[in-house]
């Protein structure tokens, strides 16, 4: 018998739920917190580099954007977003798993209006049509290994965008040969996810076993190592629909 597609999604995203659950058991809850040195390294180089092509396409200031964080965990990239001046009431974000989603919430409730959080499957996002300026997604393609699941999640993605707004990715553009419950996500498998749309790439971020070993040794060297490019384990990736790239890109640079 021919597996329906929901029954495949569902089981995939109740893998997903379970490696998650396996992963806060067994990892240290510092490992991805900025506590730790390489994570924190690993947070300002990408906080520069999302700032930087936030500036280039156009997208700043946030003040009055609409902004969703697609598996938005605890809330931390959303709280950057504040941070970086969106207004709390014009935040949204989906999660998979309940406790994060409460956290979530819990960090975000009040103060300047309060952000919209659900729990959810991001492949049916509860939102109208073209409702954000910015998409954001950090480190889920690479948990999803169903590539129809993946597909689906991305369709939403640009559904739920605005035609002059941005989708910003943030993922592993390599295997980790540790780890089979993750899978990279190229260049090519990113462009096919979202065709009819631009997609401006960035190499980022030093390969995480490379940075454990540097980063206690020279913060400076870790970032000389970075620029190189070859040793980098991610991609960020400014994906936008084709019609307005060419014109974002222009308005935000210098003539």
């Amino acid at each position: 018998m021919a597996i329906s597609p929901s029954d495949a999604f569902s089981a995939e995203l109740d893998r997903i739920a379970v490696e998650y659950r396996r992963r806060d058991s067994t990892l240290s809850p510092t490992r991805d917190s900025v506590c730790d040195p390489v994570a924190l390294c690993r947070y300002q180089q990408r906080t520069r580099a999302i700032l930087h092509a936030l500036t280039v396409h156009g997208a700043l200031p946030l003040v009055d954007k609409n902004i969703l964080d697609v598996g938005c965990g605890g809330g931390q990239s959303l709280v950057d977003f504040e941070s970086w001046g969106a207004r709390r009431r014009n935040l949204a974000g989906i999660e998979l798993r309940e406790e994060a989603a409460q956290i979530a919430k819990s960090r975000l409730s009040s103060g300047d209006g309060a952000a919209r959080i659900h729990t959810g499957n991001a492949a049916e996002l509860p939102w109208p049509d073209q409702t954000f300026h910015i998409v954001n997604q950090s480190t889920v393609f690479t948990s999803i290994l169903c590539q129809p699941l993946r597909r689906a999640v991305a369709a939403e993605m640009v559904r739920v965008l605005r035609r002059d707004g941005l989708i910003l990715w943030y993922d592993f553009r390599v295997d980790n040969p540790f780890n089979n419950n993750v899978r990279g996500v190229g260049a090519a498998e990113i462009r096919s996810l979202f065709p009819g749309c631009a997609v401006h790439l960035y190499s980022l971020t030093l390969a995480p076993p490379l940075a454990r070993l540097v980063v206690p040794i020279s913060w400076t060297m870790c970032s000389l190592l970075e620029k190189l490019r070859i040793f980098n384990s991610h991609y960020l990736a400014v994906i936008r629909p084709a019609g307005n790239a060419r014109r974002a890109v222009q308005r935000a640079t210098p003539k």
